[in-house]
């Protein structure tokens, strides 16, 4: 009886821990220097690490990009909270989402968090989260699973009263991550970083590599016809409509010309 009674208290008393361990909160690592800023879009997120203390002071309406890397094995947590303007300045309540996206711009899926709250009249700050699925090491080009590569944090209002929009908002956000890479049959080509470089102009091209057995050289065997239009669609009716055109005005013209009598 004893036993029993043991075994059933070990088992609530785990039970009861699990859920703390797994929405345990991010922390910060020491010595990060705090981010104070925030991108505008995907092309001037903001890149962060794992731990890094993010303060930006933003205004409601705004929409809010970070960055950052995710490697294979890895599952990040993320954490926000929106210290909102003091009530007496909101007309009504307020709904804030986050979503996050990989470096193929995909919506990701998360698996435990509140993404879209909302925000009472009365309320003085809002709290979301995102935990994302472990990244994987390789995939299917078909599946959306987390491949590791850059990740994108979007923070947006979607719903609030129009005249609430611009009243200024502390924001607070902090990134988690546990797991380590562990031994998929496979392996990702290359990390999901598009090239991004604003303002670059990109004159480089790939470089063609010659044939091992190469064939006659068709611009030679038509170097006398060089001079000729490549015939398309567009040339054939240009030409037809232009030979019809000159057959009515011949014919128009036949109708209305009077013959001199002699």
């Amino acid at each position: 009886m004893h036993h029993r009674l043991a075994a059933a208290v070990f088992a609530a008393a785990c039970v009861a821990l699990m859920p703390a361990a797994a929405t345990a909160a991010p922390t910060p690592s020491p010595g990060s220097a705090t981010v104070n800023r925030a991108g505008t879009s995907f092309l001037t997120a903001t890149a962060v690490n794992v731990g890094q203390p993010i303060q930006v002071a933003a205004t409601t309406g705004d929409y809010l990009y970070w960055s950052f890397s995710a490697t294979a094995g890895q599952t990040t947590e993320i954490a926000l909270t929106v210290a909102l303007p003091p009530a007496a300045k909101r007309t009504g309540a307020s709904t804030w989402t986050v979503d996050v996206f990989d470096g193929l711009r995909r919506r990701q899926a998360c698996t435990a968090g509140v993404q879209t709250p909302v925000a009472a009249a009365t309320a003085t700050e809002v709290s979301l989260g995102c935990t994302l699925r472990r990244v994987r090491s390789w995939a299917e080009p078909w599946s959306g699973d987390p491949l590791p590569g850059t990740y994108y944090v979007r923070l947006s209002v979607t719903e609030l009263p129009e005249t609430d929009l611009g009243l200024p908002v502390q924001v607070d956000m902090l990134l988690g991550a546990h797991g380590d890479a562990v031994a998929d049959d496979g392996e990702l080509k290359a990390p999901l970083v598009p090239r991004v470089k604003p303002g670059e102009v990109i004159t480089a091209a790939g470089s063609v590599q010659p044939s091992a057995s190469p064939g006659p050289d068709p611009d030679e065997a038509t170097g006398a016809l060089d001079w000729l239009p490549d015939l398309s669609a567009r040339w054939i009716w240009t030409t037809v409509g232009g030979v019809l055109a000159a057959v009515a005005g011949v014919f128009g013209f036949s109708l209305t010309w009077r013959r001199r009598r002699s």
